[in-house]
């Protein structure tokens, strides 16, 4: 049952916990957004095919935003309590920091499970439902327009060129059509209009041509024949489009479960095994991490006294994202075979965590303990330094 002091400081953590996660995920879309457009476009694809592939990415940006949102709904609700001498009084009636930690891991075990659930089993199936629609984007298969002033292949042995273009790329104004055939054959064809018609064969489609002039060539004709029309269809194969290879087949694509059993496959080659259980024990360590997010977010929230430094919450970012680097490089190391890849992730977490509970500690059992305090003092004389010398060579803005 959770005490008015817990409700109190679960409604402190919301707030800032869910702005940093929307926050997070919509920069991370934003600065992708801008690439999937130029890919799409460069591609001659549908516009619309960019927002299912951001769609399938937001697992991804998600399953980065919560930490980032855990940690830092934490510490700032840690940090207003603190300043408003609010957690003096928290401790005063008995409330030790263990205590009021309840509540912060109700947060984190239940974001931690979230997060689990998408790394282990959500983003696998996103991330190859994005790369497939790659696929299907640079193969064709996702209907790509023809693109306005330039010359298009359509296949390997016909191109074509276009003036204008109108109704999704099927009515066209302004036609060239060069075309060959195996035997030697060619057929050149202009038209002031023409339109796309689908038929029976999935393969093949009809331009219907009006208002054009036909030229077709041979080894045998002494000179090529020409025919003006009103009216002319003109067939068109289209490529072969290669079926999309299976899921598993790229990074980040299979399951937890799946990486287990992979990892643990004699039949499977040395190299596959490593790279799978060090994305295995990557997975799991940035979720363990969760756990400890808690501790660091209360160690670094409670300034030193008479201050209001905000120099934790700078340095409390800089923490998580260089582990996060850390788990990263150590995977990497783990997938070359260089170490194993159960030492190369766990035991830079038992390091994380160690110095994690020691800042905790610190800031909890040691009176006026303030495991960055050397920092602190540092930034202090440093701020100072700095107002001192601006105040030598601008006076009037320094006094402001």
């Amino acid at each position: 049952m959770l005490s008015a002091a817990d409700r109190y400081i679960a409604r402190l953590i919301a707030a800032p916990l869910f702005a940093c996660l929307v926050i997070a995920a919509l920069l991370l879309v934003l600065d992708k957004m801008r690439r999937l457009f130029d890919f799409v476009v460069s591609e001659g694809g549908p516009v619309s095919v960019v927002w299912r592939m951001l769609a399938n990415l937001l697992p991804e940006y998600l399953s980065l935003g919560i930490p980032i949102g855990l940690l830092l709904g934490i510490l700032l609700a840690f940090r207003r309590i603190a300043l408003s001498s609010e957690l003096d009084a928290f401790r005063a009636i008995g409330q030790s920091y263990g205590r009021l930690l309840r509540t912060p891991y109700l947060y984190a075990i239940a974001l931690a499970l979230v997060n689990l659930a998408i790394v282990g089993y959500v983003q696998p199936y996103a991330r190859y439902a994005y790369e497939g629609l790659r696929f299907e984007l640079r193969s064709g298969a996702l209907g790509a327009s023809i693109k306005v002033g330039e010359f298009t292949h359509l296949g390997k042995r016909m191109t074509m060129r276009i003036e204008k273009s109108s109704n999704n790329g099927r009515d066209l104004s302004g036609i060239f059509v060069m075309g060959e055939g195996k035997d030697g054959k060619t057929l050149a064809v202009t038209a002031e209009k023409g339109t796309f018609l689908a038929t029976d064969d999935p393969d093949t489609i009809i331009l219907r041509l009006a208002n054009g002039v036909l030229v077709h060539d041979a080894p045998s004709f002494k000179t090529p024949r020409i025919l003006s029309f009103t009216g002319h269809d003109l067939p068109i194969d289209l490529p072969k489009i290669e079926a999309f290879r299976n899921r598993g087949g790229k990074d980040r694509e299979l399951t937890i479960p799946e990486l287990a059993r992979v990892g643990n496959d004699p039949r499977v080659s040395k190299m596959i095994r490593d790279e799978t259980r060090a994305n295995f024990h990557f997975r799991l360590v940035e979720v363990a991490m969760m756990l400890l997010l808690p501790l660091l977010a209360v160690a670094l929230a409670v300034p030193p006294k008479r201050s209001s430094s905000s120099l934790g919450v700078f340095l409390s970012i800089v923490m998580v994202v260089a582990y996060h680097k850390v788990n990263e490089y150590a995977e990497s190391m783990g997938s070359l075979g260089l170490i194993d890849p159960f030492y190369a992730l766990w035991l830079p977490f038992l390091a994380f965590a160690a110095l994690i509970c020691w800042m905790f500690y610190t800031v909890a059992y040691v009176p006026g303990g303030q495991p960055i305090g050397a920092l602190e003092r540092s930034f202090a004389k440093l701020g100072t330094g700095f107002r001192r010398l601006l105040g030598r060579f601008l006076p009037g803005l320094a006094g402001s």
